[in-house]
C-alpha cells in the first residue's frame, strides 16, 4: 500500500473522529451497562413544556435597603417551569432542550428522550406530582436526567427556575434564603390551580394532594424548611445582607402543607451554617430522603447533611452516602461538552460545576434515579415491592453476592438488591424510624 493511501487513509480517521467530536450529542439519558435495576426508563413516553407563573406583590429583596425596611419595595415575582409528564405512546417530535450554561452566556442543546409539546396520557388515575428545586446558582435543566427519568414512570414532574437564583439571573443571596420555600409552595399551589382548569394541560393530570418535593444544595435548603423545619433564632438574627428578622417567616413553623408526602434532598445547604439545630428539625413531619457526598465542602456532611437526617427524628427517614463524593453528588446533569473550557470571569472550568473528582457522573445519575425511584414508588404509590431496595445493609462493600444454579440468592446472600454483582461499592445507605 502506498504511503498517500496510508495517509490518506489516517486523515479520514482523524477527520471521522473531529466530526464526531463536533457533533457529538449532550446526552442525558444515559444508561451505562452497570446501572441498578430502577434506573431504567419506565412504560411511558414522555412530554415535557414551558410555561411560566408569576407570584404577585413579593418583597424585592435584590432592591431593598436593608437599613431601610419599613416599606420594603415589592414586585410581581416570575417564575419559569419546565414540564416532564407521561404522553401519548409512539408520540414524535423534537428532543432536545436548549439551555444555559454555568457561565449564564452560553447556550448549548441537550437531549433526552422527552418530546416538546407532546400530547399527554391520560390515565384513569391521576399522576403524583414531583416539584424539583435547583442549587444556587442553577436552572431548572441542572436536574432533568432525574425529571424525565421519574415521568416516565407515572409522575408529572414540575422544575423551577428560581429567579434571582439561576446562571442568568443570580443576585442577592438573601433572596434565595426568603423566596425558596416560598417559590416551592407557591408552584405546588399553581399546578393545582391549573390542574382545575379545562383549558390547561395539566387538566385531569395530576394529583396534587399526592406531592414530593426534590431539592439540590439551596433547593433541599428550602425543601426542609417546607417539610416543617423552621430555622434557628441563630439564622434570623445573622444579617444576610437582609433586613432584621426577615427570615423570621420561616421560624416556627407550625403548618405543613398536607399535599407534601415526602421530601428527597441531595446536598441540603444550612445546617453547617446553623440554619436549623436539634429542635427545629424536630419540626419536619414528613419521610425524608437524603443523598451526600463524605467529603461534601459546600454544605458539610458530618456536620452538615448527615446531621439533618440525624436531627429529624420525628420522621422514618434514609441516608444515601456516595463515599468521596463532593457537593455535585448525583443531583447535577452530565456536563455538555462544550463546559469543558476555563471562564476566566468564574475563575474556574465550567465543566467542574457538574462533575465530581471522584465519581463519574452517569454512574451517580443512575444510582439516584433508582433510588429516587423506588423511594417515590413507596411513599406516593404505597408500593410495597420497594422495600426490597430500601432495606439493605448499611455499607454496600459489606454486601455478599452468593447465588444457587438456578440464579436465585442464598441464604447468605446480602448483595444490594438491583445492584449487578460486584456493581454495590463505594456507597452506604442508612435508615433510621420515626423516635430515633
Amino acid at each position: 500500500m502506498s504511503c498517500y493511501v496510508v495517509n490518506r487513509a489516517l486523515l479520514l480517521v482523524m477527520f471521522s473522529g473531529l466530526s464526531l467530536t463536533i457533533f457529538a450529542e449532550n446526552r442525558i439519558d444515559t444508561q451505562r451497562p452497570d446501572a441498578p435495576d430502577l434506573a431504567a426508563y419506565g412504560e411511558y413516553a414522555i412530554g415535557v413544556k414551558t410555561f411560566k407563573i408569576v407570584n404577585p406583590k413579593q418583597i424585592d429583596i435584590v432592591k431593598i435597603d436593608p437599613a431601610n425596611s419599613t416599606n420594603p419595595p415589592k414586585y410581581d415575582r416570575p417564575l419559569t417551569l419546565e414540564t416532564w409528564y407521561p404522553a401519548i405512546k409512539d408520540s414524535q417530535g423534537n428532543t432536545s432542550l436548549d439551555v444555559y450554561l454555568r457561565d449564564g452566556k452560553t447556550i448549548v442543546s441537550i437531549q433526552g428522550k422527552a418530546i416538546r409539546d407532546a400530547k399527554p396520557f391520560i390515565s384513569s388515575q391521576k399522576y403524583p406530582l414531583v416539584l424539583i428545586s435547583h442549587g444556587y446558582p442553577g436552572n431548572r435543566f441542572l436536574m432533568s436526567h432525574l425529571a424525565e427519568n421519574i415521568a416516565s414512570k407515572g409522575y408529572v414532574v414540575v422544575s423551577i427556575d428560581h429567579t434571582d437564583s439561576t446562571y442568568r439571573t443570580q443576585a442577592a443571596f438573601g433572596s434565595t434564603l426568603i423566596n425558596r420555600p416560598l417559590d416551592q409552595l407557591f408552584t405546588l399551589d399553581q399546578i393545582e390551580r391549573m390542574s382545575k382548569d379545562s383549558s390547561s394541560f395539566l387538566f385531569d393530570l395530576v394529583n396534587t394532594q399526592n406531592t414530593a418535593l426534590i431539592g439540590y444544595s439551596m433547593g433541599g435548603y428550602g425543601a426542609v424548611i417546607a417539610a416543617g423545619g423552621g430555622v434557628t433564632q441563630q439564622a434570623v438574627d445573622y444579617p444576610w445582607g437582609l433586613p432584621q428578622d426577615a427570615l423570621a417567616i420561616h421560624q416556627n413553623r407550625q403548618y405543613l402543607d398536607p399535599r407534601l408526602k415526602t421530601v428527597i434532598a441531595f446536598a441540603p445547604w444550612g445546617m453547617n451554617y446553623g440554619i436549623w439545630d436539634s429542635t427545629t428539625l424536630k419540626d419536619v413531619k414528613v419521610p425524608m430522603f437524603f443523598i451526600a457526598g463524605s467529603v461534601d465542602d459546600v454544605s458539610g456532611y458530618k456536620e452538615g447533611v448527615r446531621a439533618i437526617w440525624q436531627g429529624t427524628t420525628m420522621v422514618d427517614r434514609a441516608l444515601l452516602t456516595f463515599e468521596n463524593a463532593n457537593h455535585g453528588v448525583g443531583a447535577p446533569m452530565p456536563a455538555p461538552k462544550e463546559s469543558y473550557v476555563y471562564d476566566e470571569t468564574l475563575g474556574f472550568n465550567i465543566s467542574e460545576h457538574y462533575t465530581d473528582a471522584v465519581w463519574d457522573t452517569v454512574r451517580m445519575n443512575n444510582i439516584s434515579q433508582h433510588f429516587v425511584t423506588a423511594w417515590l414508588e413507596k411513599h406516593l404509590k404505597d408500593n410495597t415491592k420497594m422495600n426490597a431496595y430500601l432495606n439493605l445493609k448499611a455499607n454496600s462493600n459489606d454486601g455478599v453476592w452468593s447465588m444457587d444454579d438456578n440464579n436465585q440468592p442464598k441464604q447468605e446472600h446480602t448483595h444490594w438488591a438491583g445492584f449487578k454483582n460486584r456493581t454495590a461499592k463505594g456507597l452506604r445507605f442508612e435508615t433510621l424510624v420515626k423516635g430515633d
